[in-house]
């Protein structure tokens, strides 16, 4: 960490240059003497990154970030947010604390909040800015979480950590024993030092492998922001061993849509089908996700159109978790009935469809963006259908 970024001279120029061409600046370089380029290079990327994903962070003066990965992999404060209403108490352990903006929202729920981050560097930087932060009650320690909890008897109300796969962990499919740490392996030691866990990991991570992997699972929280899976967050709680409760969040600037269902009940549950009525529904992506699908039907007055379609109708329109289109026609899937609608622009979306977007798009000449979406999809009688519809309010 090198505190002459800080200075006055050295933290305008970054401000002034946020917006310019990186290489070229690179090339041409700068006159600081105490500073090298690349380091303020560095600052200029890192908190580029942060004006929307940080905001607190990105308009607090003479903040030190680190390297542009470690913004990368952080949460956003939107999702830092959502996660610290989650839990409360009177301490808080984050194991794995890189740049600090899980504990820093911890720190308003809790009394005390103790930050373990095994980079020294970035430990440092994360206690500098608490205090431009104003944030007294986090402890941050240079030390792995994990070795700290083997070196003491402290327990904590809560225990958070954001495990990290290794490297060498390859594929879409992955298992919480190929991160780091190793959560299912010191399952065990975690509960020695707490009774309730808080687990964030990717939207990659399958849930049903997650719940095989761990002890006591209670509740999983799906977060997705404008329509985009972010994490999936575990609550586990010692001795729990009822019924898990899946929760789904979309996060919008408008509204945020919740929506709530017991993951064993799902796998026994079955929908009501229907051909396509009157209104159209497509469940968010958390939902997708989360893989509530019966559940919908269940709790809402729709109907599914297929088991594998994960697409709703109604007579009437509902609120939902999700979006909404009013129906204007169905047609069933061939060149002729196509052509017949003459739709050269469209949104296209496909659901349990043996084609691809773009395969549908020239195949039919069809180019992207308009007022109109059409659905391919498959109807309760295993017909290949069309439907075109409008988006409602």
């Amino acid at each position: 960490m090198n505190e002459h970024i800080l200075n006055i001279d050295i933290q305008q120029f970054i401000n002034e240059n946020l917006t310019s061409h990186l290489t070229s600046l690179l090339l041409k370089g700068t006159s600081f003497s105490s500073v090298e380029t690349k380091e303020i290079i560095t600052q200029i990327e890192a908190k580029k990154r942060c004006e929307k994903k940080l905001p607190t962070w990105f308009n607090t003066e003479k903040i030190y970030y680190p390297n542009k990965l470690n913004i990368e992999q952080t949460s956003s404060e939107i999702t830092a947010n959502y996660k610290s209403n989650l839990i409360h108490g009177a301490s808080i352990i984050d194991l794995t604390g890189g740049f600090g903006v899980d504990s820093f929202y911890f720190s308003k729920n809790f009394k005390t909040v103790v930050h373990c981050e095994m980079d020294g560097i970035l430990s440092k930087i994360v206690k500098h800015n608490y205090t431009l932060l104003n944030v007294s009650n986090i402890d941050t320690l240079a030390i792995d979480g994990i070795s700290y909890l083997e070196t003491n008897k402290t327990v904590y109300d809560w225990i958070y950590l954001d495990p990290s796969r290794r490297h060498d962990s390859k594929g879409k499919v992955f298992f919480l024993s190929d991160c780091l740490p190793n959560v299912p392996k010191h399952i065990d030691l975690l509960f020695k030092h707490s009774n309730n866990i808080l687990i964030k990991t990717s939207p990659l991570l399958d849930i049903s492998l997650g719940i095989n992997e761990l002890k006591h699972v209670k509740t999983i929280h799906v977060v997705a922001v404008n329509n985009e899976v972010k994490e999936l967050l575990w609550i586990l709680e010692a001795g729990f061993e009822a019924e898990i409760t899946v929760e789904t969040v979309n996060i919008k600037k408008e509204v945020n849509e919740h929506f709530m269902f017991s993951f064993n009940k799902e796998k026994t549950s079955t929908s009501s089908y229907q051909q396509p009525q009157t209104y159209l529904y497509e469940p968010n992506s958390a939902i997708l996700k989360a893989g509530g699908f019966d559940a919908i039907t269940q709790q809402l007055p729709v109907f599914k159109l297929h088991k594998h379609s994960h697409l709703y109708t109604s007579d009437r329109l509902l609120e939902f978790p999700g979006r909404r289109f009013i129906i204007k026609k169905v047609v069933p899937y061939n060149k002729k009935e196509l052509k017949k609608l003459g739709i050269t622009q469209a949104n296209v979306t496909v659901r349990n469809f043996p084609e691809t977007v773009d395969g549908l798009r020239k195949k039919f000449n069809i180019k992207d963006g308009g007022e109109t979406y059409l659905f391919f999809s498959t109807d309760i009688e295993n017909q290949k259908i069309v439907i075109v519809a409008l988006k409602t309010a």
